[in-house]
């Protein structure tokens, strides 16, 4: 069986991190470089580092700053937020980035993306999935910005992975972001019986039992987290934190 991974979900907001709730009200949480360190130190799997504001400031990726997390993660790191451009993502991966991961641009410009698997891979992109609950309705599909998107989950989790061909689905819930209650086993359980790449779960994680669901009663192949990865517990103060793999894996 290969290897869950368990990895931080690390919000930047062009200054520095912050954690949000629901994808609002962010919270500032440290110096990404500072959190780089102690999880090199913990040993994590891999790293996912988000920009959230670059695409709503319509602004490139801090190629600078990028390079200074690139350069002192020990671990597989990947990076979101602001690309645009086939030189964006080439740029990025010449500092050291092993994975972009994409979200508005699928919208904006998905041939860009198509371009990018053919020359370095799919296993080089991550698609990263928003997903919320509607007033109406099924769980959908939502765009950086808040809109529905078109798409059915299923049906846009498809055309992510088949049409676009990236290498791995990162599943967002936003109603559960932040909050510590869980993550949406019922969507990841569907999306996993969808698409044939690798799936993470991402938004909600409170603690070890909702990584050992996630995991190992939905097939998730990885858990990204949250609020768990940068405070000591709920409704307490900052502490860059990490589970010991020990108590995650399930005999």
């Amino acid at each position: 069986m290969a290897l869950k991974r368990i990895m931080p979900c690390l919000l930047y907001d062009g200054n520095g991190l912050v954690k949000t709730v629901k994808f609002k009200n962010p919270s500032y949480v440290g110096d990404p470089i500072n959190a780089i360190k102690i999880y090199n130190e913990k040993e994590v799997d891999e790293l996912v580092v988000l920009d959230i504001n670059a695409s709503r400031q319509k602004r490139k990726p801090d190629f600078d700053k990028i390079a200074d997390m690139a350069g002192e993660a020990f671990m597989p790191f990947a990076y979101g937020g602001g690309v645009k451009t086939y030189e964006d993502f080439a740029r990025l991966y010449k500092l050291g980035v092993e994975k972009v991961v994409v979200n508005s641009l699928v919208q904006e410009n998905p041939e860009i993306i198509k371009r990018v698997v053919a020359d370095y891979g799919a296993q080089a992109v991550v698609a990263c999935l928003d997903f919320k609950k509607p007033l109406f309705g099924a769980k959908a599909p939502y765009s950086y910005l808040g809109h529905k998107i078109k798409y059915s989950l299923p049906q846009y989790a498809r055309y992510l992975t088949t049409e676009l061909g990236v290498g791995e689905l990162m599943l967002y819930s936003v109603d559960l972001d932040g909050t510590w209650q869980g993550f949406d086993n019922e969507v990841v359980s569907t999306i996993m019986n969808k698409v044939d790449v690798p799936v993470i779960a991402c938004g909600g994680c409170g603690s070890v039992a909702d990584l050992q669901k996630v995991l190992y009663q939905t097939g998730a192949n990885a858990a990204a987290l949250g609020s768990m990865a940068v405070y000591s517990k709920k409704g307490m103060g900052v502490l860059i934190n990490f589970p010991e793999r020990g108590r995650v894996i399930e005999e």
